[in-house]
Formats: structure tokens, C-alpha cells, sequence
């Protein structure tokens, strides 16, 4: 009785919600549900038929479900799935009532949740998963999460109660995420890239996190690096090095802005996969959503078909029109995001202009001395111009003057409005706006373009 009053109470909350345009109804209507009906989630969850995934990292959750998604459709399966990205429990609880009778029989086969990294023990503990996908950990929000170790240990606590028949699909490339996953007794699937894109040759950064041995605290050796602090690790004091991943990608090869291509290997099974998603992040994402898709059993055929038919989602890799010029926004909120951000955004265009859009709400972390540790002196002698919005506009300025950008290349604009005119205003014929914001600012700067009629609201995507 209670669970179908929750039900009942969480769709008439979206409805209002998106009616009288309080926003997308992806959060409010799992609050209600979940304090008139406590056991919700876990719940519903247990009548997945298929059972339930979840996704966490600080990169790449929304685009690694979106993937897996489309490769769960092209096998033909109905999900539940929080696609708006709403990632705390609430989120959950919204996209399963959602897909739920009144009398508590889901309308899906599998569950698919991207989780908020320190909501992913909450989340392990309700929905019992299936699976569960570790992506990657980098410091983000430090006033809210604080430095990865925190994050970390949460996560430890988190699998030392996961179900042992879950399977845990992991990064391998990542020395602490798999450092938290070598005790696990269930199934495991590690992924991993078997090479740079190119053949490049890149050094680790000087805000990489995890660069020493979890085990005895020795400065890794790297016979690659990839991203950040991710790629081919090995401790010469205790010898803890990378698994060897069940699933790898080689031939990577990015284009650009426009996608990225590799064939995956699994059990010797070759399977090229092409993707409109830019950016070497991007390929660890669909790399991520294979090995998930593989461990449930879906044919090698899906996994390729899915991931050639995934577009961006909304503000990640998210194509749009102003008025007769493209722009490409790129979601960039933490140092090792934003510096791989900037290398797609350099490979796309000589000569770029850029829009940076920077707020410090709750959900951007209210902390931004993050800016310092992104290498924007890359773009200095590349880009044409840079405009600059935001709550905190005048901080990204200043950290531009400081990279050494002159005073012609940088504008401030201080309305969201002002600053897309302003942008555009700014290309040349054929030339692309490339759309650089925080998370709030991006929902900001979207609401603008869906006035303008753009893009939809970002729950209709």
C-alpha cells in the first residue's frame, strides 16, 4: 500500500514539476516517493528481471550509461534507466517509480544507474546490483567529496558488501581503482587501452592524483600514460602492478572533434567499434560500457551496433545551432577533464574560439582553485579569442592572464546571453564555437539555447 502511494506520489511530482516548469522532475518526485515508502529502491530493484547495473567515477558516468544503454536497446532490452543524470538516490528512486505499475511491477528488464561517488555505497546496499562499473577517480569538489583517498575508502566499504555473485568491471588502467578492486572474490572484468591514440607519448601531468603504490607508498614506473594518472603502472618496491584487463582497446585513433574509433578485444573476440564521441576520455567510456554489456552477456554485434548509434548527451560532446553556426560543448569540471577537454578542442582547430562558462554552486563545488591546476597555458598561443562567463568569470580571467594569454585574446561577459552573442559573434565562416563549462553553467547555458530553441530540456533528452 505504501509502495503504490510512493508510486503514485513520485509521477504526480513530475508531472506538476515539468508543467509549471520547476525543472525536470528527475530528483523531487524519488524525495517524496522514498520518504512515503522507505524500502523503494530496494524494492523495485529486486524485480529487475535482469538485474541491475550500476555505474560510478568521477568522469565519464553519464556517457559510459548512455553507451551501455544503447548497446542494451540494440540487443533488444527494455531498461530503466536515470538518464537525465539525476545520480543521488533520489535520481534512482525517480527513474524506478517511473517505470513502475501501481502494483510494483517494473516496466524493464535492467536497471541502469550512474551513481555519484559517494552515493555508491547507499546504492550498492539498496539495489543489490548485478554489476557494477568503476570507472576512474580524480579529485573533484574537494569541499564536498574532499581528496580521492576519502572517495576511495568509501568505495572500499561499499564492495566489501557487494553481493559475491555481483561482477565488478573495472579500470585497470587506474592504479587506485584497481587497487580497490583487488579483493574482491566475485567475478571481475578489468578494461583497459593497450596503447596511446597515435603512438603519442605523453608524460604524467603535475596534477596527476594516484601516482604513488597504494601498497608501500613508491613512486609508480609508467611504461604509458593515457590520462591523467591512468595507463601502464607497475611499483618497484612491492611489484604491484596493472592486471592484465579481460577487455582492451587498441587501434585507438581519435578524429578530432568529430569521434574516435578502436577495436575492442575480448576473449579473442575482435570488435571495431566507431563512435561520434570526442576525446580519448570518451574511449575509455564506450571501452567501459562494452565490458559491462559483454558481462551481461550481450552479442559482440550489439556492443558495436550500440556504440556507433550513441550520441552525446546533453553538454557532453552536444552539437548545437546558433543561428547558423555549430557549437560543440564540452563539460569540463575537474583538472584531468578540463586538460583532456583542451587536447580535443586543439586537435579539432588551429585557431580556436573558446566560450569558458565557470560557477561555484553546490554542485560545481563552491571550491575553484582547481582552475589552477589545468593547463590552459596549452591553448595560450592557439587560441583566437576567449570569452569568459560565469558566477566566477573574473577568477577564470585572472587564471588566463596568469597562463600568459594577452589582454586582446580574453573578453568577460557576465550574462550567459551576452556571452553565447558574443562568442558567435567572434567565428569565422566555417569555424566551430567550442563550448567549455562547469556543470551548473551548463545547465545555464542550455536553458538559454532551449529559449532559443536549440536544444530540448535536458529530461526530454
Amino acid at each position: 500500500m505504501r509502495e503504490a502511494a510512493a508510486i503514485a506520489a513520485a509521477r504526480l511530482a513530475a508531472s506538476l514539476s515539468r508543467l509549471t516548469r520547476m525543472g525536470g522532475g528527475t530528483t523531487l518526485p524519488g524525495r517524496i516517493a522514498a520518504a512515503i515508502s522507505p524500502g523503494l529502491v530496494a524494492g523495485l530493484s529486486s524485480r529487475m528481471a535482469r538485474g541491475v547495473v550500476l555505474i560510478s567515477g568521477t568522469n565519464g558516468k553519464t556517457t559510459t550509461a548512455r553507451s551501455l544503454a544503447g548497446i542494451l536497446e540494440s540487443a533488444g532490452l527494455a531498461i530503466v534507466h536515470n538518464r537525465a543524470g539525476a545520480n543521488l538516490l533520489s535520481g534512482i528512486a525517480t527513474a524506478l517509480a517511473a517505470h513502475a505499475t501501481l502494483r510494483g511491477r517494473m516496466r524493464g528488464e535492467v536497471g541502469l544507474f550512474e551513481v555519484d561517488e559517494a552515493t555508491l555505497p547507499a546504492a550498492v546496499e539498496a539495489t543489490r546490483p548485478r554489476v557494477v562499473v568503476l570507472l576512474n577517480l580524480f579529485r573533484d569538489q574537494l569541499d564536498r567529496y574532499g581528496e580521492i583517498d576519502l572517495i576511495a575508502e568509501r568505495w572500499r566499504r561499499a564492495l566489501a558488501v557487494l553481493p559475491s555473485e555481483s561482477t565488478l568491471v573495472y579500470n585497470a588502467d587506474d592504479p587506485m581503482v584497481a587497487d580497490l578492486c583487488r579483493d574482491h572474490t566475485g567475478p571481475v572484468q578489468a578494461f583497459g587501452l593497450e596503447e596511446a591514440p597515435h603512438g603519442e607519448d605523453r608524460t604524467l601531468e603535475h596534477a596527476a592524483d594516484a601516482r604513488y603504490c597504494y601498497r608501500c607508498g613508491r613512486p609508480y614506473v609508467y611504461t604509458l600514460v593515457t590520462l591523467g594518472h591512468m595507463g601502464h603502472y607497475r611499483c618497484p618496491g612491492c611489484g604491484a602492478a596493472r592486471p592484465a584487463p579481460q577487455v582492451r582497446a587498441r587501434r585507438v585513433s581519435i578524429h578530432g572533434a568529430d569521434g574516435a574509433s578502436a577495436t575492442i578485444v575480448a576473449d579473442g573476440t575482435m570488435i571495431p567499434v566507431s563512435t561520434v564521441l570526442p576525446g580519448l576520455y570518451n574511449v575509455y567510456d564506450v571501452t567501459a560500457a562494452a565490458a559491462a554489456a559483454l558481462t551481461l552477456g550481450i552479442a559482440p554485434a550489439d556492443v558495436g551496433r550500440g556504440i556507433a548509434t550513441t550520441v552525446p548527451a546533453f553538454g557532453r560532446g552536444e552539437r548545437v545551432d546558433l543561428g547558423g553556426r555549430e557549437a560543440l560543448m564540452l563539460l569540463a569540471k575537474n583538472p584531468a577533464g578540463f586538460n583532456e577537454v583542451l587536447r580535443t578542442v586543439l586537435l579539432a582547430e588551429a585557431s580556436p574560439v573558446v566560450l569558458i562558462a565557470i560557477n561555484d554552486l553546490i554542485a560545481d563545488g563552491r571550491d575553484i582553485s582547481w582552475l589552477w591546476d589545468v593547463d590552459f597555458e596549452v591553448l595560450r598561443d592557439r587560441a583566437r579569442a576567449v570569452v569568459v562567463t560565469g558566477l566566477r568569470a573574473e577568477d577564470m580571467a585572472l587564471r588566463l592572464k596568469y597562463a600568459g594569454f594577452g589582454a586582446e585574446q580574453v573578453s568577460v561577459e557576465h550574462t550567459g546571453e551576452t556571452a553565447l552573442d558574443r562568442a558567435r559573434g567572434l567565428l569565422r565562416d566555417g569555424e566551430c564555437l567550442y563550448i567549455l563549462p562547469t556543470y551548473t553553467a551548463m545547465l545555464h547555458l542550455r536553458e538559454i539555447l532551449a529559449r532559443r530553441g536549440a536544444v530540448r530540456g535536458f529530461w526530454k533528452e
